[in-house]
C-alpha cells in the first residue's frame, strides 16, 4: 500500500514535526546540551516512523516536495536580502581565508574517500561519490555526477551517492552544536560586546531578548521582496541555462537578493531585520523538516554497511578540520566557535544544516552576526565553485 501526501499535507507534517522536534528537546537536556536543531529532532523521529510503517506494515509513504524546494529559494532569498554591501565588505579578510580552507577540505575530502575505496578494493571513483561530491556538494550534486558516474561505467553510483547525502545531512546536523559547545566551555568564550548590538543581519532570535513586534505591514513588505527574488532568480536562471551556464536555482534567488536589498538601502528603504529574520527562521526550519521526515530509511538500509566506513572517516576529517582549522585559523574567538558549527554542516550535509546549527548554538549562547555573514556566502558562492573545481581535478588526475 503507497500513501502520496501532496504538498499541504507536507506543510501540516513538517509542522508538526517541528512542534514534536520543540517539545523533545524542552525535555531531553542532552539535546540542549549539544544544540540540536529541533528539526533535525523532530524530522529523524518521523523517519523513523515512516520506516516502521514501511517495515511492519507494509505501507509506503510518498512525499511531494515541491514546497520544500520553495522553501529552499525563500531561505536563500533572505540571506541575499541580508547582505548589504557594506557588511560584505566587513567579511572580505574571512571570506578569503575561508575560501582558501575550503579548497584544502574538499582536497582532503576527496583524497579520504578515494583512499579509502582503492584500500577496500573499489574503484576510486567510488571515493569521489563518497567524498564532496555527496558529502559537500549536497543531494544536487550526487545525483548530477551520480548520473555521468553511471554513464562511465560505476554502476549505483547515483543511488550510493544518495545515501552519502542522506546521511551526510544527518551526521552533519547532529556534531555542530556539540563542537561549538565544546569550544564555548573550554575556550570559555561568549559574544563580542559589538555583536549584541547589531540589528542589520539575519540572525537568530535569542530567548532571552525582548520581543519585537512585527506588522503586516512589513510582513507583506517582505513577502513581495521574497517573492521577486524567487521570481527573477528562476526567469534568470533559465536564462543561464539556455546559454549554456548551469547554476543552482537558489544562487540566482539569492543574487537578486543581494540587488534588492542594497537598492532599498539607496533609496533610504531598508529591509525590515526582524521580518526578514522570521522569514528566514521560518523556512529554513521547514525545509529541514522536510528533507528529514522524508527519507527513505529502509531504501538507504541496503547501502549502509559500505556507506558507514569512509562515513565515519569523513565525520572525523570534518570535526577535526573545524575544531583545528577552521576554529584557529578565523580567530580562536566566539564567532569562530559558531563558524566551526556551522563549517561542520556545510562539510557534511549543506548550507541549510550549517546555518541550523549555527541558529540552535547562537539561541543558547548569544549572537555572532559575523558568522551569519560569512557562512552563508561561503556555503553558496565559494563551495559549489570550488567543489566543481576540485572534482573536475580529482577526475583528470585519475583518468590518467
Amino acid at each position: 500500500m503507497t500513501v502520496e501526501l501532496d504538498p499541504i499535507h507536507v506543510l501540516v507534517l513538517a509542522i508538526i514535526v517541528l512542534w514534536l522536534g520543540e517539545q523533545i528537546t524542552a525535555r531531553l537536556t542532552f539535546l540542549q546540551r549539544f544544540s540540536i536543531p529541533i528539526a533535525v529532532t523532530g524530522g529523524l523521529l518521523c523517519s523513523l516512523v515512516v520506516a516502521g510503517l514501511d517495515v511492519f506494515g507494509d505501507i509506503r509513504v510518498g512525499f511531494d516536495l515541491a514546497l520544500r524546494d520553495t522553501l529552499l529559494l525563500v531561505f536563500f532569498s533572505t540571506i541575499g536580502l541580508s547582505a548589504k554591501l557594506r557588511l560584505l565588505k566587513e567579511g572580505g579578510r574571512l571570506l578569503a581565508i575561508l575560501g582558501a580552507l575550503t579548497l584544502l577540505f574538499l582536497a582532503l575530502q576527496n583524497g579520504v574517500g578515494v583512499l579509502t575505496a582503492t584500500l577496500l578494493g573499489e574503484p576510486p571513483g567510488y571515493g569521489l561519490i563518497g567524498g564532496s561530491v555527496s558529502l559537500a556538494g549536497g543531494h544536487g550534486t550526487a545525483i548530477t555526477w551520480g548520473a555521468l558516474g553511471e554513464e562511465a561505467g560505476f554502476s549505483g553510483a547515483a543511488a550510493l551517492g544518495l545515501a552519502f547525502a542522506t546521511f551526510g545531512l544527518i551526521c552533519g546536523g547532529l556534531v555542530g552544536g556539540p563542537i561549538a559547545g565544546w569550544l564555548i566551555r573550554r575556550h570559555n568564550l561568549s559574544p563580542s560586546a559589538s555583536s549584541e548590538g547589531d540589528e542589520d543581519r539575519v540572525v537568530p532570535a535569542d530567548e532571552g531578548e525582548p520581543i519585537v513586534s512585527v506588522t503586516s505591514r512589513q510582513v507583506i513588505r517582505t513577502l513581495l521582496l521574497l517573492a521577486i527574488c524567487v521570481w527573477i532568480g528562476a526567469d534568470l536562471n533559465e536564462l543561464l541555462r539556455e546559454r549554456g551556464t548551469v547554476l543552482p536555482g537558489f544562487l540566482t534567488a539569492m543574487a537578486v537578493g543581494i540587488m534588492l536589498t542594497n537598492l532599498a538601502d539607496w533609496r533610504g528603504r531598508p529591509v525590515d531585520p526582524p521580518t526578514l529574520n522570521l522569514f528566514n527562521d521560518v523556512s529554513l526550519h521547514l525545509f529541514l523538516a522536510m528533507s528529514l521526515m522524508s527519507m527513505q530509511l529502509t531504501q538507504l538500509a541496503g547501502s549502509l554497511g559500505g556507506v558507514l566506513v569512509l562515513l565515519v572517516l569523513q565525520v572525523v576529517l570534518t570535526v577535526a578540520f573545524a575544531i583545528f582549522v577552521i576554529f584557529r585559523l578565523c580567530g580562536r574567538d566566539y564567532d569562530a566557535a559558531i563558524m566551526a558549527a556551522g563549517y561542520s554542516g556545510l562539510g557534511l550535509g549543506a548550507t541549510p544544516v550549517g546555518i541550523a546549527n549555527m541558529n540552535a548554538v547562537t539561541s543558547r549562547f548569544g549572537p555572532s552576526p559575523k558568522s551569519f555573514l560569512v557562512i552563508p556566502l561561503v556555503g553558496a558562492f565559494l563551495l559549489d565553485i570550488i567543489n566543481a573545481f576540485v572534482i573536475q581535478t580529482y577526475i583528470e588526475l585519475l583518468s590518467r
